[in-house]
């Protein structure tokens, strides 16, 4: 089946992002989309401002945060016909040594929407149907949300949920998130629905209250504090409450060099910390503080598509809100939108919808 349509492709860096034709047909194992929305992530934002590279030579419809309904299969896809899904951020082949042994968000022949192949930005997206996420529809009414709005459980969700989830978060635990925006939100908001006590540290004070009536405990604004001050705050309230001193789980969600200091900044005996944003600053540490404070630092890409599912499962059970969070726009906009959040002017996570 071929399925006319449009996709918005990006020419090249710093290129305007600009309409061109394109037929969907699906091959074996295959599936087309028809785009509900995407979300607009600070890694695209990388590839079109900041020289960060694609795998896949330019020009690329970006965009990786993807929730749609299938309208075309091919052999052996026929299951997903008519259904309301999520795409993975990355998707692992499901077969290589790697996935076999449980390690696919390392699988070297994974794809990446608008990396490796033609991404959501687009009213249609070709994808392996191995790995896609369903929406139970009547879950999602019930939740008061709609298809476009769960696209950003694709990465700024899952991506969150895997690193709490491989930390080994559990209720009693001191959390420490750093960076309270897109990404680092749901972390906060994951880690409370893990049990955890959360710290949000940033430097906007209009993202530390946001967040502070979704699972932070504790906002700091570490614009206001040097890094000593820092721990000695969270150290003075995790005694007032009873936490631990030690074993904390710091999570550096800002992708900033500032923030990935002031995380490192914050380990204590036992600690892990998730590298959970991106930057392609350089920052200059002392890694024998690991050794010393006996603690372990963990790199976060991605999460597996089987634990897609649980993830869905936090935002339709209302344990994690990303109502508040999210704001939809027409795909026809995402000229102003890329450049509106590129400068900040955009608070929330920005949605695509095609017309």
């Amino acid at each position: 089946m071929s399925i006319p349509a449009h996709r918005w492709l990006m020419t090249g860096v710093n290129q305007p992002l600009q309409r061109d034709s394109f037929s969907a047909q699906p091959g074996a194992g295959e599936v087309v989309v028809a785009v509900a929305g995407c979300g607009v992530c600070h890694t695209d934002l990388g590839y079109y401002y900041d020289g960060v590279r694609t795998n896949q030579p330019l020009p690329l419809a970006l965009g990786h945060e993807v929730s749609g309904r299938v309208v075309a299969c091919g052999a052996g896809a026929e299951h997903w016909a008519g259904r309301a899904v999520i795409v993975p951020a990355v998707l692992p082949c499901g077969t290589c040594d790697l996935c076999q042994r449980g390690l696919s968000t390392i699988c070297r022949a994974q794809k990446m929407p608008g990396n490796d192949i033609q991404g959501g930005f687009a009213s249609h997206i070709v994808v392996l149907g191995r790995g896609l996420c369903a929406v139970d529809e009547q879950r999602l009414a019930a939740a008061g949300l709609t298809l476009p709005q769960v696209s950003i459980v694709a990465d700024a969700l899952t991506t969150p949920y895997q690193a709490v989830s491989r930390a080994g978060v559990t209720p009693g635990s001191l959390a420490i998130v750093v960076g309270a925006g897109g990404v680092g939100g749901y972390c906060v908001q994951v880690a409370h629905a893990f049990g955890a006590t959360v710290v949000a540290i940033d430097v906007d004070d209009a993202k530390l209250q946001a967040i502070a009536g979704h699972g932070a405990a504790l906002t700091l604004n570490s614009r206001q504090m040097d890094a000593k001050a820092l721990k000695a705050a969270i150290s003075a309230f995790a005694k007032a409450q009873g936490l631990r001193s030690t074993e904390w789980f710091i999570f550096e969600c800002s992708g900033t060099a500032p923030g990935q200091l002031a995380a490192y900044g914050l380990l204590v005996h036992g600690a892990t910390l998730s590298v959970v944003g991106f930057t392609m600053d350089k920052v200059e540490v002392r890694l024998s503080n690991l050794m010393a404070f006996d603690a372990r630092a963990i790199g976060n890409w991605g999460c597996p598509p089987e634990a897609y599912p649980a993830a869905l499962d936090l935002v339709l059970d209302g344990r994690v809100q990303i109502a508040p969070f999210v704001e939809t726009h027409p795909l026809d906009d995402i000229n102003r939108v890329f450049a509106a959040v590129h400068h900040r002017e955009i608070k929330k996570r920005a949605v695509m919808v095609p017309a």
